[in-house]
């Protein structure tokens, strides 16, 4: 044996965790590199399985039966070329593992010595798989810092959620929050710093480019926001803060399960909104508060889970503030065209979800435009049963526009059966899917049925979902109402709608042009230029 050979046999290698623990020790202060670690190398080793279904099948036979000794379950993954690659099935696998009772505390030992001692990324994966059935809070710091390592993040929070949702939220954000801007409030997390945590959270950056609905809910939960509200119950820069953070998390164009993961949710909205008489009347926080009773009213904060009375009673609260004559002031210094756009948004949807409410019926659909200032979308609400559609069952994107759903008469019913697709994923189908449903008028009803989701490249089966009879009188003057309300729109856009409505109507009048009808629309939020497309060429801007 050459002396290199005899060097590498007669030294063990660095386990993971003690080798993020010296690479912490090297960063500033303790705290960790923007966007975590990476693994440290590792020599060649077999093949390993070719397949999915092998490497399924190769980990468990290591896992089976779960050895006592972690270096057995390191040697069975080596002899069965399970590598760094295969972690996310350890983990899918770990997780549904059948383990009896008499076995869970040798197998919560396993875990912990696995994490601990482990040296490769599939035994550590297998020991933070465990500790999320298994652990406890002595073990949060060592999932926490195992986090660390870019490969591992994913897993380490899964389990954190479990134990410790404030640890998760840190290690989520020292590794995946991208923006410089955030990087103080991660270095206050840290080091758990409650005075700078706080004052870092208020000079957040107001624009959703820098805190997405992820980074809000794992900024809400890594500060205990609650907990800070209830610490400062007059801070009226934090309750605003706290108030974007909510509307955020609860944006149409990002993941419903944010805000519905959100264990906090309803503490904080009954903060928010119990102290927003205490926050001055500018234009920022009548647009905040607008928009979280918009999201209450229609949106994925009905899908919370309220005590009875709760919400309508928190609606209530919000419709009489906004009322008052000082908020019906906000704005009227307004000094530019954005500013200007926000204040028309306002007066045009400062009474909708307060009116909505009152509305009644197992169909509602409801058109709502969102803050032009966060370049939100216009969406066809669809209400049934008083619960929106759309994030209930998709919550991968917005609901579409009144223009597809509405103008097109699409959610009209008829004797033949007609399949719509009401929303789409903010990337196109063809990523992460759409969701889909079957409208058919049968006799006195209007039934939709068939609800079809696309995933594509996704194993898990969709939700089944019932379908629904609704009376067809009621049904076709709840379509009519909201295919003839406009009061949503603004002039570009009501401009838009009527050009389209008059050249469906009369298609020959491009004929003289050999042309057909292409796109036609306006900017969302009124700040883009308007055209009128024929055949993808710019005729019009107005």
């Amino acid at each position: 044996m050459s002396a290199q050979e005899e060097r590498h046999a007669l030294t063990p290698p660095t386990a993971l965790y003690d080798h993020v623990l010296h690479l912490l020790r090297d960063s500033p202060g303790g705290v960790p590199s923007w966007r975590g670690y990476s693994l440290p190398q590792k020599t060649a080793t077999s093949a390993g399985s070719s397949s999915r279904e092998e490497a399924k099948s190769a980990i468990r036979e290591a896992l089976s039966p779960l050895p006592d000794d972690h270096a057995i379950l390191h040697r069975r993954f080596e002899r069965l070329g399970i590598q760094d690659r295969h972690r996310h099935l350890i983990n899918s696998i770990v997780a549904g593992l059948p383990l009896p009772a008499e076995r869970l505390d040798a197998a919560r030992t396993l875990g912990r010595r696995l994490i601990r001692t482990g040296t490769t990324a599939p035994t550590v994966t297998a020991g933070i798989a465990l500790l999320g059935r298994l652990g406890g809070p002595e073990d949060v710091p060592h999932l926490s810092v195992l986090g660390l390592f870019r490969d591992l993040t994913g897993i380490a929070v899964k389990a954190l959620d479990i134990l410790d949702r404030r640890s998760a939220g840190v290690v989520w954000l020292a590794v995946y929050a991208r923006r410089d801007e955030l990087q103080p409030l991660v270095h206050a997390l840290w080091t758990g710093d409650r005075q700078a945590m706080r004052t870092e959270l208020v000079a957040l950056p107001a624009s959703p480019r820098f805190v997405s609905s992820a980074v809000a809910r794992r900024i809400s939960e890594a500060c205990l926001l609650s907990d800070l509200l209830d610490d400062h119950p007059s801070d009226t820069h934090l309750v605003a803060r706290a108030g974007r953070l909510l509307v955020r998390m609860g944006r149409s164009r990002d993941d419903a399960a944010d805000l519905l993961g959100y264990h906090d949710g309803l503490r904080v909205y009954n903060s928010v909104v119990s102290r927003a008489g205490l926050l001055p009347p500018t234009l920022d926080n009548a647009a905040m508060l607008l928009s979280l009773a918009l999201d209450m009213s229609s949106g994925t904060g009905v899908l919370l889970d309220w005590p009875p009375g709760l919400r309508a009673s928190l609606l209530d609260s919000l419709g009489r503030l906004l009322a008052e004559p000082r908020w019906a002031l906000a704005g009227a210094t307004a000094s530019n065209a954005e500013q200007r756009r926000r204040v028309d948004w306002i007066r045009r949807t400062g009474r909708q979800p307060f009116k909505s409410r009152a509305a009644s019926g197992p169909f509602r659909i409801e058109v709502v435009a969102g803050d032009p200032a966060d370049r939100e979308p216009v969406e066809t609400r669809v209400l049934i049963d008083g619960r929106p559609v759309v994030p209930a069952v998709f919550g991968r994107g917005p609901a579409h526009s009144p223009e597809y759903l509405l103008d097109d008469g699409r959610l009209r019913a008829g004797d033949e059966p007609r399949e719509v697709q009401l929303a789409e994923a903010n990337c196109t189908e063809g990523c992460c899917g759409a969701l889909y449903v079957r409208i058919r008028q049968d006799a006195h009803h209007v039934v939709w049925e068939h609800w079809r989701q696309t995933m594509p490249g996704s194993r898990e089966p969709t939700p089944e979902l019932p379908a629904y009879r609704f009376d067809a009188a009621a049904y076709g003057a709840e379509v009519a109402r909201a295919e003839t309300d406009c009061s949503w729109s603004w002039r570009a856009r009501s401009i838009a709608r009527l050009i389209k409505a008059g050249l469906v109507e009369d298609p020959g009048l491009l004929s003289r042009w050999d042309a057909s009808r292409g796109w036609i629309s306006s900017g969302f939020d009124g700040s883009c230029p308007r055209e009128w497309c024929i055949d993808g060429h710019s005729v019009i801007s107005f």
